[in-house]
């Protein structure tokens, strides 16, 4: 009668150690189960440093070269088997040892066959010149040693006792219970609960989950995932416990332990702590519920794992936090980091432990979401979040919706407990780390919250760090680009490329029921930073002796050194007089502006183009239609000659009244106007909140408090669907553009709609002779027409939206606090993305 197989379920990463005595059949048993490159046999490593594998004098040599492999192996995160007798606890030791130092799990498989089965095939080879009491002596040391092999450290020990358990074993590899990369959300991720039943049950109510009793339904296929600590200070421990319980019971969460739970369970298993900071609260209510419950918590926390890789290992969720080195492995190190962080044992003055500050060293591929250490505000570093916003300390419990990484946070009811030390905000990192150019010039996604992930190419990327190397502004300054705008759907109407009916017909499409019509007016785009003094620009942008700057929509600088003095100066008093500083409780602002007039900027390219063409049309279509006259005079037939020409020279004339209409003299900042339609960001807020009617009612206090440098944006509301609000809009565009105006800005009245991410954030409306600057003074010929009105827009519009959402979280990252590479990697992406071959007339 046969036995049945026996069963190897290996760790997916571990140091295997492959144990018998000579002539066991290791070798024949790694090459069945294992690939070539994961075994190291001292056999091998032998000959490798000898020419002889039974050379004895060179074991010291062979298992410091193969020690030396494996840790290089096992560094990298892959499965090593090392074969060698390894009969001594002393041998072992060393093994477990290595695994230790590398944090993954030693395992052992024992080969522990009959004596006499050992001795007939050791007598049968000729490469072993060895007695076989060794063989003895060797199962000897073994047998008085196996108990005790999980003591020594070994995770699992199978042990194969004859050759039909051998031939029969199946070996499998497993995931470590850490790897859970095949669950790849959505997620909502639940800072630190600490007991605070009310809030935990508010918080999932907004992430949209159906909250009954002490049960959560999520959202389809939305899966929370709570960051540790749900007990202690708070009112309800036991309750957040059951609720969160049973979430994870019914597959609609997961969880990781904080530190506070792996207290409780041991206080539950009769070790000996001090109940302090919300322990005996909490031992009292599970007092309260009854032994069953509390066998049930026990058990709960005792199968929590230490961290959990998730989404294709593109986020790591850990208490307390977990550097790349550990992520997916497993030991007494990792678990100890992940629920206490960064720690030596020492304390501070308050007696609290001190917490190195591992995030702001980060450099891992993964985003890591922690909590542990309780902040004001969620803490952006690194590709790090701490979502621990001190909820039974008074503040808020925040949650962060992944892949959207949206933050969403409710207040606390009350303060439940005192902290030793007053949270405080995250402090802007605006001396960290620049960027890693190496890192960034590789293709891949950049994450953002309103979109998800971005794909930006690797030639995409060196052309944006080439350019800005070169040209751009401080860098410390630039927080954010603007993105481009696609035009219009094009229009069929008689001899317009572009019409308002063709956007309010796309925005209906898409469900908006209001959009806004801002002027657009004739300048060059450009974003003023704003500091209120060289205090904030110091601490808040790391900058010495400077308060502010103003830069294009690629970054450089829009003024020379005193123009860009002297045009801040003023629009800091402005802000002042505004009051904006106190009613945004800021001391810096983002605005994004028209900066007029256009041949501020564009002077090259209107004597270099446009009056370069006008110029030779003038020179040659006047003295055509004179000859063409001449010629009819003396009965020539050159009547369709002569009309096409006045008509040509009559396309010019309005060509050249078209790029002179925005043409103005300026002799110093004194004729700048800037023209601001966004106020896009203040100190802790991105204002994608606000309607963008809010953003220019804001702004206009710009514009009373200095009239000569700041200027209004004409608006008007359109309810889309109401045909006299459309008509009214259209032909406000008619006579804006009739009277020299470029055209208009389409937008919905929403600044960012969270439930439609592909929505284009505006589209621009250019007016009949504006398009003859950018088309050419003969575009409005319908041969000529015909031809633009196969324009391709998607790849345009693919750019803009891409860009906006970019712009969005580089600003987002900068509010959160979060180091400056963290924000650059977004900036630069925009200005990657506009070195991309798209018709520069779109």
């Amino acid at each position: 009668m046969t036995s049945p197989p026996t069963s190897i379920r290996l760790p997916e990463l571990a140091l295997v150690a492959l144990v018998g005595a000579s002539s066991a059949g290791k070798s024949t048993f790694a090459a069945r189960h294992f690939l070539p490159t994961e075994v190291l046999s001292s056999d091998f490593f032998r000959a490798l440093v000898s020419e002889d594998e039974n050379s004895l004098d060179a074991t010291g040599d062979a298992f410091d070269s193969l020690f030396y492999v494996a840790g290089k192996r096992l560094a990298r995160g892959r499965l090593t088997l090392i074969d060698a007798t390894s009969v001594r606890p002393d041998d072992r030791r060393r093994l477990v040892d290595l695994a230790r130092q590398y944090d993954v799990l030693p395992v052992a498989v024992v080969l522990d066959l009959p004596r006499p089965v050992l001795e007939a095939r050791h007598a049968a080879r000729d490469d072993r010149d060895f007695r076989p009491e060794v063989i003895g002596r060797q199962m000897g040391e073994l047998r008085r040693t196996l108990r005790g092999m999980q003591k020594e450290g070994f995770r699992h020990v199978w042990v194969l006792r004859s050759q039909e358990e051998v031939d029969g074993a199946q070996v499998t590899r497993v995931p470590l219970y850490t790897n859970r990369k095949e669950l790849t959300g959505p997620f909502d991720f639940i800072g630190d609960v600490h007991g605070c039943l009310p809030e935990l049950r508010a918080l999932l109510t907004r992430l949209g989950y159906t909250v009954e009793g002490d049960a959560a339904t999520p959202p389809p296929g939305r899966t929370a995932v709570f960051v540790g600590d749900l007990v202690d200070r708070g009112p309800d421990s036991a309750g957040a416990l059951r609720l969160a319980m049973n979430m994870v019971r019914a597959g609609a969460a997961l969880c990781v332990p904080g530190n506070h739970d792996e207290k409780l369970k041991r206080a539950l298993d009769g070790k000996a702590v001090k109940a302090l900071h919300g322990l005996d609260g909490t031992l009292a209510q599970l007092e309260e519920a009854g032994p069953e419950f509390k066998r049930e918590v026990r058990a709960f926390i005792e199968g929590l794992v230490s961290h959990l890789v998730l989404d294709g290992g593109k986020v790591v969720v850990a208490h307390a936090g977990l550097p790349e080195r550990y992520q997916g492995r497993s030991s007494g190190r990792v678990r100890s980091f992940a629920l206490y962080g960064d720690v030596d044992g020492s304390k501070d003055e308050l007696g609290l432990p001190v917490r190195r500050d591992w995030a702001a060293e980060y450099r891992g591929a993964a985003t890591v979401i922690y909590g542990h250490t309780p902040v004001a505000e969620p803490r952006w570093v690194n590709r790090t979040l701490n979502i621990d916003t001190g909820c039974a300390f008074g503040g808020a419990l925040t949650a962060l919706r992944y892949p959207e990484l949206e933050l969403v946070r409710v207040p606390a009811h009350a303060q439940y407990a005192v902290p030793a030390r007053p949270l405080q905000a995250a402090k802007p990192e605006v001396d960290g780390k620049a960027l890693d150019l190496a890192d960034f010039l590789k293709e891949g996604r950049i994450e953002t919250r309103s979109f998800g992930g971005i794909l930006v190419k690797e030639r995409e990327r060196a052309a944006a760090v080439e350019a800005f190397s070169r040209f751009g502004v401080d860098p410390r300054w630039a927080v954010y680009l603007p993105p481009t705008m696609s035009p219009v759907e094009t229009s069929e109407r008689g001899d317009r490329l572009e019409h308002p009916a063709e956007a309010f017909t796309y925005f209906r499409g898409q469900g908006v029921t209001q959009v806004v019509c801002e002027e657009k007016h004739m300048g060059s785009r450009g974003v003023l930073v704003l500091a209120k003094d060289e205090d904030t620009a110091r601490t808040r942008f790391g900058v010495e002796g400077g308060t502010g700057a103003i830069m294009t929509r690629t970054g450089r600088p829009f003024f020379k050194p005193e123009w860009e003095a002297d045009v801040l100066t003023r629009a800091r008093a402005a802000a002042t007089g505004a009051g904006l500083w106190d009613r945004l409780n800021t001391g810096w602002l983002v605005l994004d502006a028209e900066i007029l007039p256009w041949s501020l900027k564009a002077e090259e390219l209107i004597r270099h183009q446009y009056a370069a063409v006008g110029a030779a049309g003038n020179a040659v279509l006047p003295a055509e239609v004179a000859a063409l006259v001449a010629a009819a005079e003396r009965g020539v037939d050159v009547a369709a000659l002569l009309t096409r020409t006045r008509d040509r020279a009559g396309d010019l004339a309005a060509y050249r009244n078209a790029y002179r209409a925005y043409v103005r003299r300026v002799e110093g900042p004194k004729d700048v106007r800037v023209l601001p339609f966004h106020l896009l960001a203040s100190e802790g807020k991105v204002h994608t909140d606000q309607t963008h009617l809010w953003h220019l009612e804001t702004l206009t206090t710009l514009v009373d408090a200095d009239p000569t440098l700041f200027g209004r944006t004409a608006h008007r509301s359109v309810t889309l669907g109401d045909e006299t609000s459309e008509t009214e809009a259209a032909a406000w565009w008619e006579a804006l553009t009739a009277g020299g105006g470029e055209g208009m800005v389409v937008k919905p009245l929403a600044f960012l709609d969270a439930e439609r991410r592909n929505l284009q954030p505006a589209v621009k409306v250019r007016g009949r002779e504006y398009l003859r600057i950018i088309y050419g003074p003969e575009y409005t010929r319908p041969e000529h027409l015909t031809r633009l009105r196969a324009r391709a827009l998607s790849a345009k519009r693919a750019r803009a939206l891409r860009e906006f959402h970019l712009g969005l979280e580089a600003l987002s990252r900068f509010v959160d606090g979060a180091a400056t590479a963290h924000v650059h990697e977004c900036m630069l992406g925009v200005l990657a993305l506009e070195s991309g071959p798209i018709d520069a007339r779109l």
